[in-house]
């Protein structure tokens, strides 16, 4: 990688940071359209273009004032990553150089983190979208349907997670420690900025068509790409947040299936005339299985990102590997002691058994329980070492 140094001030406050791949038709616009809204907000600014053009798009970056630091095409993620340690500015601003996004209007962004935000979103759908700036597909299904799984998932209230123009502390997006390297880094950024706790605001801005004769990305990619980008980045959400579908489930199938469990070990019986029995009773040890199985699966991925140090550390503290494997000993050690209950039925009754003995169903749980117990302390004290 090369990276030419910056002839602005030395200490900026803002760094505008943007990838560009063959962008020579609209790149020397872009970088006016930067300079412009630098001196608008009346601050200091470095323009840094992330390059891994085959034409001319550095040089001609280079040529109106930006910085080209020349990159391998690795993905969009990747090109952010890549920028890291080139940015000089306290403040970052991201975008597209494709002169979609209004980089005339910075105000609004360094306001906002003036006024405390960590992490700023820009809107297309609370300011404005050209007609025909975005495809219909997107404007209406892609982007609002994946907005509002991110908010249920991560309880946040973003109206346009997939818009490219955004802003963040130099801090908040080392926080943010990016790992995508290709579309989904903007879902990844998000959800990251909800689980950090980060301060998160966010500002209308102005949509505008691509210039005439510049294909998109999308386009020039082909049908598939924008599929594939929503598919990823429906990816990154799911892996960044398997305790959404684990920890509020598990813990209902737990304890549903717990109480179930616990209310037949004394045998059949009748609630409001439905018939409760056996089968009743292995539909306990099922739920109560599964549920317990995706609660521990939901703390190991707690732990394993570490959004909240202090929950991590409570966690660890709290299963430690004593208390942990002493619980699981316990559990088995009852589980036994029912079981071996009904060997001793067993023998006295000549090898047969006459009827069910459900305090047995209870046993077979807690060993189940116990191993689980068990396998769980194991695994979240290994990755308590790894902090």
């Amino acid at each position: 990688m090369s990276h030419k140094p910056t002839s602005a001030d030395s200490t900026p406050l803002v760094s505008i940071v943007v990838p560009a791949l063959n962008e020579e038709l609209t790149i020397g616009e872009f970088v006016d359209w930067c300079r412009e809204g630098l001196s608008k907000a009346g601050v200091s600014g470095q323009i840094l273009i992330v390059d891994s053009s085959s034409d001319h798009t550095g040089e001609i970056a280079e040529q109106h004032g930006a910085e080209a630091l020349r990159v391998p095409k690795r993905g969009l993620g990747r090109a952010y990553i890549d920028a890291l340690p080139h940015i000089q500015g306290q403040y970052v601003i991201m975008g597209d150089c494709d002169l979609t996004y209004d980089f005339r209007e910075l105000g609004p962004f360094i306001e906002k983190l003036n006024q405390g935000a960590d992490f700023v979103m820009g809107s297309r759908f609370t300011g404005y979208i050209q007609p025909g700036a975005m495809p219909p597909l997107h404007q209406y299904f892609g982007t609002p349907v994946t907005t509002a799984i991110l908010n249920l998932m991560y309880g946040t209230r973003f109206t346009d997670i997939h818009c490219g123009m955004r802003a963040m502390t130099l801090d908040a997006l080392l926080r943010i420690n990016l790992e995508s390297q290709s579309w989904e880094y903007a879902s990844e950024m998000v959800l990251k900025a909800a689980r950090l706790q980060l301060r998160t605001a966010e500002v209308p801005i102005r949509f505008y068509a691509s210039p005439a004769g510049r294909l998109t990305h999308h386009q020039r990619a082909g049908w598939f790409s924008a599929w594939w980008a929503g598919w990823i980045n429906l990816k990154a959400m799911f892996l960044y947040g398997p305790d959404f579908f684990l920890m509020k489930p598990g813990w209902a199938m737990f304890i549903i299936g717990l109480l179930l469990t616990l209310s037949l070990v004394g045998g059949p019986y009748t609630l409001a005339g439905v018939g409760l029995n056996l089968h009743w009773m292995l539909l306990g040890v099922t739920l109560s299985t599964l549920g317990y199985s995706a609660i521990q699966l939901g703390i190991l991925a707690q732990v394993y990102f570490d959004f909240d140090p202090a929950h991590t550390e409570r966690v660890c503290n709290l299963i430690s590997y004593d208390r942990g494997v002493l619980t699981a000993m316990g559990l088995v050690a009852v589980g036994v002691v029912l079981n071996l209950v009904l060997v001793l039925i067993w023998l006295r009754s000549g090898l047969k058994l006459a009827d069910y003995y459900h305090p047995g169903v209870l046993g077979l749980l807690l060993i189940i329980l116990g191993f689980q117990t068990f396998t769980f302390t194991l695994i979240l004290n290994m990755i308590g070492r790894k902090r």
